[in-house]
């Protein structure tokens, strides 16, 4: 969501009539259509939270099965390096495949044009005829996107294929998850980790529980910045997830330890 957008949002729900004109004045509207967009949020916030959630069900697992710190550890960093890189994977080849279809159907939608232009143009009729275009206002509607190739092209795949074109890259995209999860996933064994490399002696579980949801809580605050919630709501979502996770995850191991 982008801060012109959450200004209008905030300004309808308190009736505040200047604070809308200011979030559509000309200038506000201009800088944000200039404005870099973080197209890899999405990509760090879902990574993150992948990565903290399943670290932390393995150690509450494995905690409550009762086994070893080095057991954690290795159970632990198996998972970050394993289903982080299954995550990475997965967002690259999702999102190389979403961008090669597009491709396709983009190209699918020229050939047409250049070689049925009459019948393209009658969806393009049909399509602005239902937005409410009528007589002269329709027709010429008509003869302003269709003057023009790439822009008749681009009408035809959001119109009619209700498809947007995703310019980032694949690769980047997959980076970011992976480093995403490895980073966050870092917070349920780094008080293990600090233990077992200094002999740090003391309640692990619960210095490990408190870190790890108030970092979900964090993490799942910054997904205000790619859906449709407050802040604060997005954060106490996950928290609960995240909690649930645990105590789950926890008497799992606990439940298979006493059958063992």
């Amino acid at each position: 969501m982008t801060e012109r957008l959450e200004s209008a949002r905030e300004a309808y729900e308190k009736g505040d009539i200047e604070k809308t004109k200011k979030a559509h004045a000309k200038k506000a509207i201009h800088k944000e259509m200039h404005k870099k967009k973080g197209e890899y949020i999405g990509d760090f916030v879902y990574g993150a939270l992948d990565g903290i959630v399943t670290t932390f069900a393995v150690v509450s697992g494995v905690t409550g099965a009762g086994l070893s710190t080095t057991i954690i550890l290795i159970l632990g960093f198996a998972n970050l390096l394993a289903d982080g890189l299954s995550m990475a994977a997965g967002n690259y080849l999702g999102t190389k495949s979403e961008q090669e279809y597009y491709k396709k159907e983009k190209e699918r939608e020229t050939w047409e044009i250049e070689h049925v232009p009459e019948g393209e143009k009658e969806e393009i009729r049909e399509i602005y005829s239902r937005k409410g275009f009528k007589g002269r206002d329709l027709e010429r509607a008509v003869e302003i996107i269709t003057s023009d190739k790439e822009t008749w092209v681009k009408t035809m795949m959001l119109e009619e294929l209700n498809m947007v074109e995703d310019k980032k890259s694949p690769i980047k995209a997959g980076m970011v998850t992976f480093i995403a999860f490895f980073a966050l996933g870092l917070i349920p064994v780094f008080a293990y980790t600090v233990s077992y490399l200094f002999a740090f002696q003391s309640d692990l579980f619960l210095i490990t529980v408190i870190l790890t949801l108030v970092t979900i809580f964090v993490v799942g605050s910054v997904r205000s910045l790619v859906i449709k919630k407050k802040w604060y709501i997005a954060g106490l979502e996950m928290l609960i997830i995240g909690g649930a996770v645990a105590i789950a995850s926890y008497y799992a191991g606990f439940f298979i330890s006493t059958l063992i």
